[in-house]
This record gives C-alpha cells, structure tokens and sequence, in this order.
C-alpha cells in the first residue's frame, strides 16, 4: 500500500493488535464477560422456579372445587395479551419461508405441547402431591430421547440407558412411598400417569417442532403455538363448560393472574434470555432448581411432607436427566433450548 494512503474500506478499521489492549480494556471485558454470566444465572434460577410454582398454584385453586379446564381456560385468557405482544415483538423475520404446511403444523403442535399437555398436567395434579407431579414432568428429556431413538433413528448410548434407570428408579421410589402414604394407590396412579403423559405430549412438541423454533425463534413459534393453544382452550370450554363458568372465586382469579405472569410469560422470557447469555446447557443444569424449589413450596405453602426417600428420589431423577441434558444427542432441542420444563 502506498504510503499515506488511509487502511482499505473493506476492513472496515485497521486490525487492533493484541499488544495495544490496554489492561482497562481487558479488565472492563472481564467485568463485562461476568456481569453477563451472573445475569444468565439468575434469569435461569428465577425462570425454573417460575415455572415450578405453576404446580403449587393448581393445587391451592383446587381447594376452591375449580376444575382443570377452568384452570387452564383463565390462565391462558390471562396470558393472551402478553402472547400477542411476544408475538409482534419477534418482528417478521423467516415470516416469508412460511407455507400452508408450516402454518398447519403450529396449530397441531399448539394442541399437543400447550393445549393437551397443559389439560393432562392439570388434570393429573388433583390426584398427587405437587412434588412428584413436577418431577414426573421433569422426565421429558428423557421421552425426547426415546422418540429419537425410535422413530429418528438415533443411536442410544450407555449413558442414556444409565440416565433412564437412574431417573425412573426416582420416580419409581416416591411413587411407591406417596401410594403408601395417602393409602390410595389407584388414585396416585392414575395421577401419574396423566402427568407422564404430560411430560410425553410436550416431548412429542419438541421434536417435531424444532425445525419452525429454527426457522421463527424460540420466543416467537411459543408464542404463536400458546395463541394456537388458547383457541382450543376458548372452544373447549366454550362447549363443555359455557363461558360463565369463567365466574369462580375472587381468589382463584388471583391465583391465575398469578399463574400467568409469574409462571407463563416471564419465565419464558428468563429462560430465553438465559440461554442468549450462558447457552442451553448451563440453563438445563440450572433448571434442576425447578423441582427442588417445588419439593420446598409445596411444604411450605401446602403442608406436603418431605423425607428422605423423596429427596433421595429427586435426586436420582435429576442426576438421571441431567446425564442428557449436558450432552444432547438427539435433533431435538435440549431442555434449555425452550424451557426446563413443560410451562
């Protein structure tokens, strides 16, 4: 280059030197890098906990004869404003790459991940103590993992045959002791299972839906599949129930409004935001505070006892879940990459 003659526009600014960093620069990156990880962190503990709460909430509305579709039908209404913003707010982007196909499979995956899974949820929780509802919830990963291997044709490793025994026997040991405790081992069981099914139906949304969350964005294909969602819902207790059975209780209007802000919409967007700043697998190890924090709510605010055999039981679960979570080896999105647990 001629001497005199100014760097080349295409580089855009002469190239910083390793040498010139002052040590205020790298000190003000480090604080920067920090502050980043710290926020990642607390958006992630507070979102799971979020999250959890949902379960607590069911279980005191149900104390006001509240039925599951009721329930959901007030926390969806409640949160569709907020829905509707998230939408708009995700802009129009990979809007164009959208055909009729892509439109039709968001409304079946908002029927099967929010609107079924959210009614099996409900549904199963007026039989079972919060506790092992949200840890039977917290086995999605690993129903992702079986459909991949059944039907994507994924390798299954030793690990992951490991991560099943360890999380199942959990779930296996409070399962048995909750039976014991409330002498009502049908009832426990068909609870579980609706929970299980649960856990299945948003893992079903999972893999299927993971490539429009690539095309739209996380925040946005949640978005539009919960809109999607909320339409079944209005339908469905439109004609089974009839709109004014919407009138319940002052406090169960509470508890929803509750439920949809602080267990809907904003954990959500902690956990998108905390997977933008420290990435889905530090947010999936973070999200095992999810159950625990439920374990210690559900005391807390619901008299549930905890022992030994539960926390010992939680802890198999979540060590066997996590055995997936840090290394996903399906297609599908590991749990951080929408959320720690099914909302």
């Amino acid at each position: 280059m001629p001497a005199g003659r100014p760097a080349s526009p295409a580089s855009g600014r002469s190239a910083e030197h390793p040498r010139d960093r002052t040590p205020l620069t790298t000190a003000a990156s480090r604080a920067a890098r920090a502050r980043n990880l710290y926020l990642g962190i607390a958006c992630a503990t507070v979102g799971s906990i979020g999250f959890s709460v949902k379960t607590i909430l069911v279980k005191l509305a149900y104390e006001y004869q509240v039925d599951p579709m009721t329930l959901i039908a007030l926390r969806m209404l409640m949160a569709l404003p907020f829905f509707l913003l998230m939408a708009w707010w995700g802009g129009s982007a990979g809007m164009s790459a959208m055909r009729r196909q892509d439109w039709l499979a968001i409304v079946a995956l908002g029927f099967v991940g929010y609107y079924l899974s959210s009614y099996l949820d409900f549904s199963g929780l007026q039989y079972i103590s919060a506790g092992l509802g949200r840890l039977i919830l917290y086995l999605f990963p690993t129903v992702v993992m079986i459909i991949s291997a059944v039907f994507l044709k994924q390798p299954v490793q030793r690990r992951h045959l490991l991560s099943l025994l360890i999380s199942y026997g959990g779930i296996l040991l409070v399962f048995l002791h909750d039976a014991r405790v409330t002498d009502n081992g049908p009832l426990v069981a068909l609870g579980a299972l609706l929970v299980f099914g649960s856990a299945t139906t948003y893992a079903i949304y999972l893999v299927t839906g993971s490539r429009l969350v690539h095309k739209l964005g996380s925040m946005r294909f949640t978005a539009y599949a919960s809109l999607c969602a909320t339409c079944f819902i209005i339908i469905h207790i439109a004609a089974t129930h009839g709109l004014p059975r919407l009138l319940v209780p002052r406090p169960v209007f509470g508890l929803m409004l509750l439920m949809a802000l602080l267990s809907t919409v904003l954990p959500m967007w902690l956990i998108a935001e905390a997977m933008k700043r420290i990435g889905a697998n530090k947010t999936a190890l973070i999200g095992c505070v999810g159950p625990v924090s439920t374990l210690a709510l559900a005391h807390l605010f619901l008299g549930e006892p905890v022992n030994g055999i539960q926390l010992a039981g939680a802890a198999f679960v979540l060590c066997g879940v996590m055995i997936i979570s840090l290394r996903p080896n399906a297609p599908a999105p590991a749990p951080g990459n929408q959320a720690p647990a099914p909302p």
